[in-house]
């Protein structure tokens, strides 16, 4: 650039790579002085730290909180105490790990600003070579090696963290083992309607009805929440010429009525819903879609077999009651029954 007044002239010649729209850069004190990196690296540390503190505070609300607590919250009422506790510390756990990441970033790790010049879609090798070795100056740069204190509380925080899915997963049911292999049905149990606990005569249901019902247990029985869902079944009632039942299993029903576990072979939803015309029970969950007049088989959607099927008939007196107790294990299907 140049200027001329009175014959003189003078020049001013300005870098291809500056650019007078940018302030000059300034080092942060991290950068000139090591006890202030040293204090940020303590820092970013301790946001981690307190990051796997928060998901141990996790697992410990999962295990040590009931679920029938309940706390007052004013303005909110009452809340459950472990779902509250879950969410806080989760959610405090996540928060930290990005917390610490970026104080990481904009104090530690370098903020040099780079020209980079356009090149060709497909680089060089030299290029390319270039670039690994650029990335690894950069992971030197960043501290990551160097710096063992972050290294450390970091891969503690990310680690604990990842262990909070496996929580939720435990929550979602029991475990298979041996508890789904048995129910309260057994041979003359009556049937009894769920809600209402009225003992069901076959008289009581026309083509196309459907009843939920549960086994009449006798009196001063004890009775789990688990026993209600397991024992939980769905009794439908078609034309006898509808049905195309295996040869074994011809004897299961009665005058049309047949009857099924309600819980989904795939993840254990309720399986309420009948469709009349079709014949078929739908999981609302996941869609497994089963025709009835096949003894439950799936027909649609991801379960992986059928709902296991209750033998009944009728006593003396007309009422429904079963024949035996379920030949197989109700529930959901697993690694060890396909």
């Amino acid at each position: 650039m140049s200027n001329s007044h009175g014959g003189h002239e003078s020049s001013t010649e300005l870098s291809p790579l500056s650019d007078p729209g940018l302030p000059p850069h300034v080092y942060r004190r991290a950068d000139t002085e090591p006890a202030m990196a040293k204090k940020a690296e303590r820092q970013v540390a301790i946001l981690f730290g307190l990051s796997a503190i928060s998901t141990i505070a996790f697992i410990a609300s999962f295990v040590g909180i009931q679920k029938d607590v309940f706390i007052f919250i004013p303005l909110f009422g009452s809340t459950q105490a472990q779902q509250l506790a879950l969410g806080f510390t989760l959610a405090l756990s996540l928060f930290l790990i990005g917390a610490g990441a970026v104080h990481w970033a904009k104090t530690l790790m370098p903020d040099h600003e780079v020209i980079q010049e356009r090149h060709e879609l497909r680089s060089s090798d030299e290029d390319r070579q270039g670039v690994i070795e650029v990335f690894h100056e950069g992971a030197e740069a960043a501290g990551l090696g160097r710096r063992s204190l972050i290294k450390r509380t970091l891969l503690g925080s990310m680690g604990l963290v990842t262990l909070t899915p496996i929580l939720f997963l435990r929550d979602m049911g029991p475990l298979p083992r041996k508890q789904l292999e048995t129910t309260n049905w057994a041979a003359g149990r009556r049937l009894i309607t769920d809600p209402g606990g009225i003992v069901l005569k076959a008289a009581d249901l026309q083509v196309g009805a459907v009843a939920h019902v549960l086994p009449e247990l006798p009196k001063g029985s004890e009775i789990t929440l688990n026993d209600l869902v397991k024992d939980a079944v769905i009794v439908v009632r078609l034309r006898p010429e509808d049905l195309n039942l295996p040869a074994d299993r011809k004897d299961w029903v009665h005058d049309g009525i047949i009857a099924f576990s309600k819980i989904c072979s795939h993840m254990g939803c309720a399986v309420g819903l009948y469709e009349q015309q079709t014949h078929h029970l739908l999981c609302p969950c996941h869609q497994s879609t089963f025709d009835v007049e096949t003894g439950a088989q799936v027909i649609f959607g991801p379960a992986a077999r059928p709902l296991p099927q209750l033998a009944i008939t009728v006593d003396s007196e007309g009422y429904l009651v079963a024949k035996q107790g379920f030949t197989e294990p109700v529930g959901p299907s697993f690694w060890e029954r396909s």
